[in-house]
């Protein structure tokens, strides 16, 4: 499994700008913090400081799953890290507290990545330090993906290795 610290340089593939948010500032750090009440993870905030949002690398498109779920029997997507801004059209974390409330989902969650019903999103639930996890408004099912945004990250995989 690869290092976060490695996988870096790599995240973000850079041949499109959709979803991509202006450049992270401090003070759109600090502005969604106060919004979205939660301290954000060091290790997100540092991807977004990359590239605000956008499309992750082809090779980092999916994270396995130790359930079925309505996407996959073995995995779910990840095609896209939500940035942290307002441009016009492209969803922010700031739109979370919305989606939420739209798609009937727990009120402790940043979503991270996903299209209705099916989420991806920190947990704060269990504490100050976020878990990550699968949410599908249509059935129900909230599965835990991993302990933390890093582990996440650490975790993804190609979509291609999957049946």
């Amino acid at each position: 499994m690869p290092r976060f610290e490695d996988l870096l340089d790599a995240f973000w593939d850079g041949s499109t700008e959709y979803g991509v948010q202006p450049p992270l500032t401090d003070q759109l750090v600090q502005q969604a913090e106060q919004a979205l009440n939660p301290a954000l993870p060091a290790s997100l905030l540092g991807l977004l400081r990359q590239r605000n949002g956008g499309r992750v690398a082809a090779g980092l498109r999916a994270f396995p799953t130790s359930a079925p779920t309505s996407w996959a029997d073995d995995h779910v997507p990840f095609e896209y890290l939500i940035g942290i801004g307002q441009r016009d059209r492209t969803l922010s974390l700031l739109d979370s507290a919305y989606l939420i409330e739209e798609w009937g989902l727990p009120t402790s969650l940043v979503l991270l990545s996903g299209d209705g019903p099916c989420w991806i999103g920190l947990d704060y639930r269990t504490g100050p330090t976020p878990t990550v996890g699968w949410f599908d408004a249509d059935s129900g099912l909230e599965l835990p993906l991993a302990a933390s945004f890093q582990d996440f990250v650490e975790g993804l995989t190609d979509p291609g290795t999957y049946g």
